[in-house]
């Protein structure tokens, strides 16, 4: 039996300053965000009952907004009470947030000075299902047909939902061929991120490398990889990477909120083995989370 619809499960959203009935949350067909793009996202994670780097999150969905020429109508401390009520309310342990802001119906046109800022929480049961052992098989994936665009294209900085049309298109086509993901490459044909993670590069040197993230969203997770990769004695490097460098890479893996650190087994042609390395990160991550192994 297939999971039910999104817009059809029991439980609460916060919508525009309290909860309602999950079924309500419901926005006019004519609003600015659905014909124009003008909404912004976070993907944010609950363990054991605490939502990890909620602050960090929240600051970032108000800067995300104001990249989009719009600002919120709730303060950072106020963002994170609600994302709080929001699980509590939903009893919501293990789980997923989903924190969105959007311009409203007041004007159909480009301009949209003069719409409403609308703001939601939903958040929904998300537990671990897999082992350290299984998430070490590596997903397979191959380069998507679409770019990241130059940062003089699009405010690329923010997590906006407009952005993400060219992950989805890209995603669809490599599944397509019975890939798990795309690798995305940039507009100037550098590695930049999979279609909703960053990506590291274990190579011959015994270094992390990862692209700058200069097109490209800074991932909250990325952040914390690498400080538990350097708090391990292992050098992290940023730096441009060409696609034909894969194949001197020894383990890849990527990080998101949703992917958490998630083993690369394939790239187009390039095969790894992953090893010491991606298990190493995923266990201090899933430790830094509050998640299992506990020690």
């Amino acid at each position: 039996m297939s999971a039910p619809s999104f817009d059809d499960r029991d439980g609460l959203i916060w919508f525009d300053g309290k909860l309602i009935d999950w079924r309500d949350a419901k926005l006019h067909v004519l609003s600015h965000a659905l014909h124009y793009g003008s909404s912004v996202f976070e993907g944010v994670r609950s363990y054991g009952g605490n939502i990890f780097k909620l602050t960090q999150h929240s600051q970032r969905l108000i800067d995300s907004a104001k990249l989009l020429g719009f600002e919120l109508p709730y303060t950072l401390e106020e963002i994170d009470n609600a994302c709080i009520e929001t699980c509590k309310a939903n009893n919501i342990v293990d789980g997923y947030l989903r924190p969105v802001a959007w311009r409203g119906s007041e004007m159909m046109a480009i301009s949209a000075q003069q719409t409403t800022i609308h703001f939601s929480i939903a958040t929904w049961q998300w537990p671990s299902y897999f082992s350290p052992e299984a998430r070490m098989k590596g997903i397979r994936l191959k380069t998507g047909p679409w770019k990241r665009p130059s940062p003089e294209t699009e405010p690329v900085h923010s997590k906006a939902a407009g952005l993400y049309m060219i992950c989805t298109l890209s995603k669809h086509a490599v599944e397509a061929e019975g890939f798990d993901d795309a690798m995305m490459l940039d507009w100037r044909g550098q590695i930049a991120e999979a279609t909703g993670a960053n990506i590291f590069l274990l190579m011959g040197d015994g270094k992390l490398h990862t692209p700058t993230p200069d097109c490209f969203l800074n991932g909250i997770t990325r952040q914390t990889v690498m400080e538990l990769a350097r708090a391990r004695g292992i050098e992290v490097i940023e730096r441009a990477i060409m696609p034909d460098e894969l194949a001197d890479a020894k383990e890849v893996f990527l990080t998101g909120t949703a992917a958490e650190v998630t083993p690369v087994g394939e790239i187009d042609e390039h095969k790894f083995t992953p090893g010491e390395v991606c298990k190493m990160m995923m266990e201090d991550y899933d430790r830094a989370v509050g998640k299992w192994p506990a020690n």
